[in-house]
This record gives C-alpha cells, sequence and structure tokens, in this order.
C-alpha cells in the first residue's frame, strides 16, 4: 500500500486512542475540509449503538463541518459497512478516503466512498 501522508497518520492515532481509551472494538477520526479533526468510539448502550465511524461524523457535523477530507477507522476487520461508508459520503461527497487500521495501526484496507 502507498505510504500515509502525516495528516492521515493523525488520525490513525486519534482513531487508535478513542478505541484503546474505553476498550471499544472500534475508534475512528475524520478530519473536516478546514482541518479539524473528530474521534470517537463506538458505542453500544441498551438504548443506543452507533458505530465510532458514524459518531465522528455526527461530531463533525454537529460542530459545523461543511465536508470531509479523510477517515480512519480502527478495526480488527478490513471493512467498513456501508452505512458508515454512507455517513462519510453524506458529509464528504463521493471520493473520500476511508482508512482502515488494525490494533497497531497497520492498514488493512483503504476504502472509497
Amino acid at each position: 500500500m502507498p505510504p500515509r501522508d502525516p495528516e492521515d497518520d493523525k488520525l490513525v492515532t486519534l482513531a487508535r486512542g478513542a478505541r484503546g481509551r474505553v476498550g471499544a472494538p472500534q475508534g475512528a477520526a475524520v478530519r473536516d475540509d478546514t482541518g479539524r479533526t473528530y474521534s470517537a468510539a463506538s458505542v453500544a448502550l441498551p438504548s443506543l449503538a452507533i458505530s465510532a465511524l458514524r459518531l465522528a461524523v455526527a461530531q463533525a457535523t454537529a460542530s459545523g463541518a461543511r465536508g470531509l477530507e479523510c477517515a480512519v477507522l480502527a478495526a480488527d476487520s478490513p471493512g467498513a459497512d456501508d452505512d458508515d461508508l454512507a455517513a462519510v459520503r453524506d458529509l464528504g461527497g463521493a471520493g473520500v478516503p476511508v482508512i482502515v487500521v488494525d490494533r497497531r495501526g497497520d492498514e488493512l484496507a483503504r476504502l472509497t466512498t
């Protein structure tokens, strides 16, 4: 896989940190079109379940972001589900890269919306 941009490496660090802080199955981070970053861990409560990537997109949206440049998902599987990709596409449009990494930050896949 091609080397990652240093700015994307920052997202990897944020996604891994969000996952690790709470021991969640997923962590995610996104960078908006102005360079601001948002990170989140997946939530699994009896009354609320949301993936890390959708929550990171929701945080960016709630903060006024108008677009996304990149997203990172830290998870043990190499894919993001269709709803995750749809959330990134809804805010960022088509073509936003979604980098999937494992616990160590090794790249598992590079997807696009």
